[in-house]
């Protein structure tokens, strides 16, 4: 009789802590899964955002980079970016991901 209780004793503490084990990883899944959705997602979709704006520049566009410096585009190659700032028509080359903010060119 000793034999048949310790087999229904093990049965119901392998259920018990099968359940126990999804008690405790189901909360660490639903925070990875909101951090998802409040973080990394819209994060992903601001960086697509950013490269397709700095993909999209065009000589003549108003430009400001990270630093702060407002110009013009004067020149494009594969991963630079040629400004014209100030009155004195000063030539700086950047790195298009330094590009924080463009203003396309308006013909009207």
């Amino acid at each position: 009789m000793l034999p048949i209780l310790l087999t229904t004793t093990d049965t119901t503490s392998t259920a018990g802590t099968t359940a126990s084990l999804l008690s405790m990883i189901l909360p660490f899944a639903l925070v990875i899964l909101v951090m998802y959705f409040l973080m990394i997602r819209p994060q992903k979709k601001k960086d697509k955002q950013l490269q397709d704006m700095r993909s999209a520049l065009e000589i003549g566009d108003s430009v400001t980079t990270i630093g702060g410096i407002v110009g013009r585009v004067v020149a494009l190659k594969d991963d630079t970016v040629v400004l014209e700032t100030g009155t004195e028509r000063n030539r700086v080359r950047f790195k298009r991901w330094a590009v924080q903010e463009v203003e396309k060119l308006t013909m009207e």
